[in-house]
């Protein structure tokens, strides 16, 4: 992914108003990011932990940014083991949550949402790359290679933000 500048994460999100994406808390470190790593940016509100985002490069070279918001406490409900549905990581109790995405355009002013199980820290690039590692004894032996592993990533998360943005 190449970098992100401030104001191309605000001028990217697809299904929020422009003022809800001018509230946004874009992360202060974006000099400091892996972009090199990254498929997309993901970060959770420090402020609002039941809010997240993910911002990717489209085929273009824009950038398509979707807002998220975390399950309800009661509706999580993982005590053991469970599994991104991005990039396929599995991880220990609260390290994936049930998040929503408002749809995009009419469909999301209609209330409707797509849900997916992701990596709670929203750092599915790095757990895909091996650049980090979930909690010791969650992961699960594949015999995939790297670039086969990113390569499946990429169309699920393709696949993701088609269903938000159709």
């Amino acid at each position: 992914m190449r970098p992100a500048t401030e104001n191309d994460i605000r001028g990217s999100f697809v299904n929020c108003s422009k003022g809800e994406a001018k509230r946004v808390n874009v992360p202060r470190d974006l000099d400091e990011q892996p972009w090199e790593d990254l498929d997309f940016l993901g970060w959770r509100d420090l402020g609002t932990l039941d809010r997240g985002y993910l911002v990717a490069e489209r085929d273009d070279g824009g950038f398509v940014g979707i807002t998220l918001r975390a399950a309800p406490k009661a509706a999580r409900g993982f005590t053991a083991r469970s599994m991104c549905s991005l990039c396929l990581t599995t991880h220990t109790s609260g390290g994936v949550l049930l998040m929503a995405a408002r749809r995009a355009g009419e469909a999301g002013r209609q209330g409707n949402t797509v849900g997916q199980y992701l990596c709670a820290d929203l750092a599915c690039s790095l757990y895909v790359r091996g650049r980090k590692h979930s909690p010791a004894g969650a992961e699960v032996e594949e015999t995939l290679t790297v670039d086969e592993k990113v390569e499946r990533f990429r169309r699920n998360l393709t696949g993701f933000i088609a269903a938000v943005t159709r």
